[in-house]
């Protein structure tokens, strides 16, 4: 099938978050979201509107201090305006034709921009989810249908020349959604692990848990995800106290380190890890260590091999898979995996899954997060991460932000009467992520086109300033 791009409006809004949330070098207290609306034309002259939604983070796409949060959300409404102009430029194509024929220039106009790959990468993955949506939406098909019949046109070209027709066809025929998935809870660097970090004067009291004793009671999750900061006693010793709640109350659990670049090189985060091992009060954590995510800095992750510290759990790229050549440059440095995140690319997401089933036993994906909010965001991302077989997934914008609450009343009845197994609410509260013992319902989600199933209130949203033309200095 192939369709043409004739209108894209873009759309933003603002979020607040209820608990702070630190990453790596940032800690986040509020954000913007971009809400993306396409409008496309068949071949039979039929058109058709597609939705979808991501955050404009700052620091995680461009780490780099020169630039303000400002000028960070500014890079991603470039690479957005970027990707609309070489779709447009193309006429009819594949969806995934205007993906991969844009793909090199989208790259290069980025760079002349000042952009790196992981941020021209967000214009197309907004896009290309929205155009799907519209084609889904037009067609009566489901996400995991459209990708399973390859109505895309998923094909492989000279962009990945490791991937052959011959093995791709069948991967993606071979896709099947699972109907609920295991949530992966996010432990920030700054969160409250106790009720003595959380003082009455400092608490919300909004009816969600507010410490990892509290979440590990309330969602009654299996995995967790940890976050390290770069400081090997600091580190250690947080790992100790949030270990002390997860041997106490979260039962046969499993976690992930994740190093968000905190760490100049592998040796460093070697001797966190040694330093781990040999903690007597860490030993069941080590057990039920899964993986390490990107724990080195992107400007040398990609320029040694991580063997010294694969010998002891399995590495995945992350931050550093700015480009699709990148998993296979990874690969022979010693890293395992690769994360999947809807802000880097769903088409990248499936065809490094397909690389990893190539691969076999020992490599593997990881779903990982980016603020991915209940709505159009959390629905896409979701889908897609069922779809590759992964039966956990990060998540953290549950848990940081307040469900629906920067979203219109509108908009909330209709994604909860969409999906009444997906959210909830109770009285006088917003539409809230529906987890129960652990695990996301996801079988509303088989609705046609990318999984949204209910109307966006654009009246509510506020138009997307202009992106610069200029390079951001």
């Amino acid at each position: 099938m192939k369709v043409k791009l004739e209108a894209a409006d873009r759309f933003e809004r603002d979020f607040v978050l209820r608990l702070p949330f630190r990453f790596g070098v940032i800690t986040v207290t509020h954000g913007t979201q971009a809400v993306l609306r396409v409008r496309i034309k068949l071949e039979d002259g039929r058109t058709s509107e597609g939705v979808a939604a991501e955050a404009l983070a700052a620091k995680w796409f461009e780490k780099s201090p020169q630039f303000t949060d400002a000028q960070n959300h500014d890079q991603l409404r470039q690479a957005l305006q970027l990707a609309i102009d070489n779709y447009m430029a193309q006429g009819f194509a594949t969806p995934f034709g205007l993906y991969a024929g844009a793909y090199r220039k989208q790259i290069a106009d980025g760079a002349a921009l000042g952009l790196n790959p992981l941020v021209a990468s967000y214009g197309p993955a907004l896009l290309d989810r929205a155009i799907l949506d519209a084609v889904g939406k037009a067609t009566g098909q489901s996400f995991a249908d459209m990708i399973a019949s390859n109505v895309p046109g998923i094909a492989a070209t000279d962009l990945t020349s490791d991937i052959k027709d011959a093995e791709l066809q069948p991967f993606l025929k071979g896709l099947k959604p699972g109907t609920s998935i295991d949530m992966r809870h996010t432990v920030g660097l700054v969160d409250p692990l106790t009720a003595a970090d959380r003082p009455a004067s400092e608490r919300v009291n909004d009816g969600l848990p507010e410490t990892l004793e509290e979440v590990v009671s309330y969602y009654k999750g299996r995995y967790y995800k940890l976050k390290v900061g770069g400081n090997v006693q600091a580190d250690l010793d947080r790992l100790t106290r949030i270990a002390s709640v997860l041997d106490k109350g979260a039962g046969d659990y499993r976690c992930t380190f994740d190093g968000n670049e905190q760490y100049d090189d592998v040796d460093g985060i070697v001797e966190l890890w040694r330093k781990v091992e040999e903690t007597p009060a860490l030993a069941r954590m080590v057990k039920s260590t899964l993986f390490i995510e990107q724990p080195i800095k992107r400007q040398s992750a990609l320029s040694r091999p991580v063997a010294a510290l694969a010998k002891y759990r399995p590495v995945i790229i992350d931050e550093s898979d700015g480009e699709l050549s990148t998993f296979p440059e990874a690969l022979k440095l010693g890293y395992a995996g690769v994360s999947t995140k809807n802000c880097k690319g769903f088409y990248k997401s499936i065809l490094n899954a397909s690389r990893v089933a190539k691969l076999g036993k020992g490599y593997f994906m990881s779903a990982e997060d980016l603020t991915t909010q209940p709505g159009v965001s959390v629905q896409q991302d979701l889908a897609l991460v069922s779809l590759l077989g992964l039966t956990h997934v990060e998540r953290n914008a549950h848990h940081f932000i307040d469900g629906m609450s920067g979203v219109s009343e509108a908009e909330q009845a209709g994604f909860l009467a969409a999906h009444p197994t997906l959210y909830e609410r109770s009285p006088g509260k917003p539409v809230r992520l529906k987890v129960r013992e652990g695990k996301i319902d996801l079988t509303s989600l088989g609705c046609p086109g990318f999984a949204v199933g209910a109307d966006v209130d654009f009246k509510a949203l506020r138009s997307m300033p202009a992106a610069p033309k200029e390079r951001i200095q």
